[in-house]
């Protein structure tokens, strides 16, 4: 089967807008989708030349916003440009709950439940490094919250695995898709992954 490898950052408004769109294409082609939870703050920008918003130049940071919600208004995605709890004070327990979901229940409830954490922070306001926040969000998922919080410490296993696996494909930044060894950085190559998934 075709697999996607998606390496993502639970906190990311453009993984957000995003996240279906993959979703959708990967079963237009019978292609399986690989959630990568990593850490792009801590482990991939300081190697990568990469800088946490905060400390990006104000221009950038302006522009930023014009095309959440240029990107936001084209794709009929709900998503406040000011969330209440963004930046996220700590996205890797999200990261973590989904690395445990992927060890837990498997792929596909995995990117359930990343999906509903995205949608949590920019489009609900709600606090996604919360640990009660974030268990609620797995049992409106229809998983086993408190297991999967329980779950983090062997999740991390799995989450310093994919953080290897990013840096040694040369990942800078999120969301990054990888097919057949090909790199895809941002939803708005999404166009171009589908035409790599087409010819196969």
């Amino acid at each position: 089967m075709k697999a996607i490898e998606y390496y993502f950052s639970p906190s990311s408004p453009w993984a957000y807008m995003g996240h279906e769109r993959l979703l959708q294409l990967a079963a237009r082609h019978g292609a399986q989708v690989e959630p990568r939870p990593f850490a792009l703050g801590a482990a991939i920008f300081p190697i990568s030349g990469g800088l946490p918003l905060k400390q990006r130049a104000p221009q950038r940071q302006a522009y930023r916003l014009v095309e959440l919600r240029r990107w936001s208004e084209h794709l009929g995605v709900p998503l406040n440009i000011h969330p209440k709890h963004f930046p996220v004070s700590d996205d890797e327990q999200a990261a973590l709950m989904v690395a445990a979901a992927i060890n837990v229940a498997g792929n596909d409830a995995a990117l359930r439940l990343l999906g509903a954490i995205y949608r949590a922070l920019w489009a609900e306001d709600r606090d996604t490094s919360d640990p009660g926040t974030l268990i609620g969000i797995a049992g409106e998922c229809r998983l086993d919250g408190q297991a999967l919080y329980a779950a983090r410490d062997e999740a991390r296993r799995l989450y310093d695995q994919y953080t290897q696996q990013a840096i040694e494909r040369q990942v800078f930044g999120a969301p990054w898709y990888v097919y057949k060894g090909e790199p895809f950085w941002g939803q708005d190559r999404l166009e171009f992954l589908e035409r790599a998934l087409a010819r196969d």
